[in-house]
Order: structure tokens, then sequence, then C-alpha cells
């Protein structure tokens, strides 16, 4: 009689880890469907994207509340100093104002799967930058599976891309969106900053609100004045679930992950983006679509490979 072996704690951090990932992942997806909506309710991007912060950043505030009895001392960490403070301003203005804004921009242009494919090529630089920013070691096997999912995620989308006069100018912005991140990764992960992750979330949502909402307002821009109530049902799934949880989760994801591994799963995203487009949007799935998740996923089965030399090496290492 064979028998069943316990769950190490290995394999349950491994399980809770990927877990992490793929609801982050779903939710940023459905955050393209929900911001979609509303923009073509006449919702202008950025004072969209700034409201919608700041809400979020209320919420995280909420939860980190909920995890500690001593949340004015996570919220202000004692050993944070001027440069923390200045790293998460950065991160802030890097990831919610100038992505999120950027993307909502693009969006009022381009289709959420064109944005998605756009945003979520960033895998692809933060392991070419962290390969030298973040010590990340960035193996062929790596390299081989990043430029197969960034092609997955174009067949999964179906060509999504339409190269016009009319589009060009979203997917440049959205392009810099992914660039944006790109850098708020890159910084959040060298920094290492002794914060709480949720603490971190509410500082970087609200700075990167606030920075939006100051151009929303110079822009000239108004909030509609009726809105649907399933206008705002989406707007709060918007603010709550596709940016607090999502959010939150990925800066969990990146502390145990690391940015180069964590950043791979991000081609998830496109992939959630078309399904959740078949259901919302009623859109149609392709047989480039099904090749393209195949893709996607001998991408991930490369990127996270550890190859046999490197293996043995560990082994050894370890005793």
């Amino acid at each position: 009689m064979t028998s069943i072996k316990p769950r190490r704690p290995h394999d349950q951090g491994a399980a809770a880890y990927y877990a992490i990932l793929i609801t982050a992942t779903f939710l940023m997806a459905s955050s393209f469907i929900a911001g979609k909506i509303l923009l073509a309710d006449g919702v202008p991007a950025f004072l969209l994207v700034g409201w919608r912060f700041v809400l979020a950043a209320l919420a995280a505030a909420a939860v980190l509340r909920s995890r500690t009895d001593h949340f004015f001392a996570a919220l202000f960490p004692s050993r944070f100093g001027f440069s923390d403070w200045a790293t998460v301003a950065a991160i802030g203005i890097l990831q919610t104002a100038l992505a999120m804004g950027l993307l909502f921009w693009a969006m009022e242009t381009i289709s959420p799967p064109s944005a998605a494919i756009l945003l979520f090529t960033n895998p692809l630089w933060v392991a070419l930058i962290g390969h030298a920013a973040l010590d990340e070691k960035l193996s062929r096997l790596k390299v081989m599976g990043l430029a197969l999912g960034i092609a997955g995620v174009g067949f999964a989308l179906g060509g999504a891309f339409s190269l016009n006069a009319d589009a060009i100018g979203g997917e440049l912005l959205a392009l810099l969106a992914a660039l944006s991140w790109t850098a708020s990764t890159i910084v959040n992960r060298r920094a290492r900053l002794p914060i709480d992750t949720w603490a971190l979330t509410f500082w970087q949502m609200l700075a990167g609100a606030l920075a939006l909402l100051c151009v929303a307002y110079a822009r000239g821009e108004h909030w509609p004045a009726h809105l649907s109530v399933a206008a705002w049902g989406w707007f709060f799934w918007l603010a709550i679930p596709g940016s607090t949880v999502s959010f939150g989760l990925w800066f969990l994801a990146l502390k145990r992950g690391g940015a180069t591994r964590s950043s791979s799963y991000l081609f998830l995203a496109p992939l959630f983006t078309v399904m959740l487009s078949t259901i919302v949007l009623q859109t149609s799935i392709t047989a480039a679509q099904a090749l393209g998740g195949a893709l996607v996923g001998l991408s991930l089965w490369l990127v996270n490979r550890t190859p046999r030399k490197e293996a043995k090496e560990l082994s050894a290492a370890r005793g």
C-alpha cells in the first residue's frame, strides 16, 4: 500500500505564491473591462483613475487596520527616513499616476486587448533591466521563455493591434505605461522598504491618485452628472478588487518571488482579459488565441525552470 506523503511547508508556500499571482493577474485583467466601460460612459481618463485610487487607497488602509493592532506604527514606520518616503512617492508616481494614467488615456482610443498586450510587455523589460539592476540571473531559458510569452500573448489577442493613424497614439501611450510600471517594479525591488505591504499599497496609491487629480482638474476634466447604477458598480469593482486587492497581492508576489519571476506571470493578465472580454463584451475566441494560450503556458514553464547545472550547484550548496 502506497502512503501519501504530507505536503511540505515549501510546497505550501509555493502553492500560496502561485495563488497570489493568479488572483492578482485576474483582477488586473478585470480592470481593463471595467475601465473601458466607464470611459465609454463618458468618465474622463485621469479623473477616473485618480478617484479610483483614492478609494482604493482608503480600502488598503482598512485592510491594514484589520491586520494589526499597531495601525499608525505600520503606516508611519519609525525606521523610515526622507529617502524612504521619497522612494514610496516615486513608486506611486510611476505605478499609479504614470502607468495607470497613461493606460486609461490610451484606452480612450484603443481596445482593452490592445492595451493589455502593450502594458504586459513589461516582464521582458523587467527581466532585461533586472539582470543588471537587481542582479537577478537571466538564463537562456528565461530569455527564450520571455520571447515565447510575448509571441503567445500576440497570438492570444488575435491580432488586436490596428496600427493606424487613429490608434497609434494610444498604442504609444500604453507602451509608455508599460515602461513606467517596469521602472516602478525595479525601484520597489531595489529599495526593499521596511514597510508592511498594505501600508506601501496605501501610500503609493494615494501619492499617485493625488498627482492624477491635480492633472485632471488642471485639464478641466469633470465627472459626468449622471451615471447608471451599473456604471457605479463597475467603478467600485475597479477601485477595490481591481486596484486595492490586485496591487496589494502584486507587491506581496514581488517580495516572495522576485521581480523577474513574478513579472513573467503578468503574461496571464492579457489572457484573462480575452476571457473576460468574451464573457462581458461578448467577443469570440479564435484558434490563434488558443495557440497563444499554449505558448504562454510553455513560456511560464521555461521562465521558472531551473537549469540543470544551476540546480546541481544549489543542491551542493545546501549540502
